[in-house]
């Protein structure tokens, strides 16, 4: 088959539509469970790519969680220790296998953004994954193949109609694409840029120090960059995304968002959130979004007389601002990737409050003296890898 008709384009007025080999050959798609639409193809498409990537570059299961176009997170397969279990819901079913860790890892990174998400796996989707998969608001997954009892727990999702994509992962796409805008045909070579430790020598700090783990975590961002709209810049710990800022035209904006979102992350695990006790029948979403207010300045809508029983077994402890700080401060070792050069060393700045101690980023702005001469500042190691990732 060459050619898939959908219900409709970008959104319901936009008919017809369709996905299609130009040169007639077949696809390398094949849909075992569900419709997926057009915006579904794209993160599907996207997602692949960037776990593939992964997978090639650090030689582990890798995963991504998408949301219109971008990841939420993305992540390789390392263990995931107690505290990591408690923030992510993981429930009592059974070992842990890589796989599984990198898509709860990726769908841990924003678990917010990550509500009805398309989850793409590296590798073959075990039942271990399919299991955790089966609990979560998601709108459809992609893999190079499936274990017969995972695509049976896949099916039964959403009433049968989870979408479920299967990929040939020996497709290569051609070396020139198309795409049409406003009736006019844009072609470009396709970004077949490698992204490996080799990319990562020209450190420019004072600082030479990374650590493998470091550089793992650096090619972690660099490849979840690729595949996010730009402008945008990646935070990354323990070869897990902890916080994107996507398609900003600012990148101080990007920095910040994505900051925001890894003191999130890491505020998560603070004791008082890892204690919260939920009354029996709340669901993920709904615990998410508890969480969500806790830890913000709109805590009293959860705290509130009234409020708190619908959720909470115990009313909590409000967490507070000195102790958010403090929290905070605590963070380090955390990896910062941009897809284009920092303009002013405000973004390093930044950077420094959520716990970056490390930054991959292009470099050739007028201003590279300034962003060093903060990083420095700081203790930072960086490096200029020379390679822009611009998406759209």
């Amino acid at each position: 088959m060459n050619s898939l008709e959908l219900k409709y384009g970008c959104n319901p007025n936009q008919k017809p539509a369709r996905i299609f080999m130009a040169d007639g050959s077949e696809l390398p798609v094949t849909v075992l469970s569900g419709t997926p639409g057009y915006i579904n193809f794209l993160d599907a498409l996207n997602s692949w790519q960037l776990v593939r990537e992964l997978r090639e570059a650090t030689g582990m299961p890798a995963a991504a969680s998408f949301k219109h176009v971008s990841p939420a997170g993305a992540a390789v397969g390392t263990p995931l220790s107690e505290e990591d279990k408690k923030a992510f819901f993981v429930d009592d079913e059974g070992e842990l296998t890589p796989i599984a860790c990198a898509y709860i890892r990726a769908r841990g990174a924003d678990r917010m953004s990550s509500f009805g998400d398309w989850a793409a796996l590296s590798d073959t989707c075990d039942e271990r994954t399919a299991l955790y998969l089966k609990h979560e608001v998601s709108d459809g997954i992609i893999a190079p193949g499936y274990a017969p009892e995972a695509l049976e727990i896949l099916r039964s999702k959403k009433h049968g109609k989870y979408n479920v994509i299967q990929i040939d992962p020996n497709y290569v796409c051609p070396a020139v694409e198309h795409k049409d805008v406003f009736g006019i045909t844009f072609e470009q070579g396709h970004n077949f840029s490698k992204i490996d430790r080799d990319l990562l020598g020209n450190v420019v700090t004072k600082n030479k120090d990374i650590p493998e783990a470091a550089k793992i975590d650096m090619i972690v961002s660099l490849i979840t960059l690729k595949y996010t709209q730009s402008n945008s810049v990646c935070y990354v710990k323990d070869g897990q995304v902890i916080g994107v800022g996507a398609g900003q035209q600012s990148r101080i904006h990007c920095t910040r968002l994505a900051g925001s979102k890894a003191d999130t992350w890491w505020l998560r695990r603070h004791p008082k959130v890892l204690g919260l006790h939920f009354v029996d029948g709340i669901h993920r979403p709904d615990r998410d979004n508890a969480i969500d207010l806790y830890i913000s300045d709109e805590h009293d809508d959860v705290l509130a007389d009234g409020a708190w029983q619908r959720i909470f077994a115990e009313k909590p402890e409000v967490l507070g601002a000195d102790e958010k700080r403090a929290w905070l401060a605590q963070q380090t070792g955390v990896t910062l990737g941009s897809d284009a050069f920092f303009p002013f060393g405000d973004n390093i700045e930044r950077a420094h409050r959520s716990g970056v101690t490390y930054v991959a980023e292009p470099g050739g702005s007028i201003r590279d003296d300034n962003v060093i001469e903060v990083a420095d500042r700081y203790g930072m190691a960086m490096c200029f890898t020379g390679l822009r990732l611009f998406h759209h």
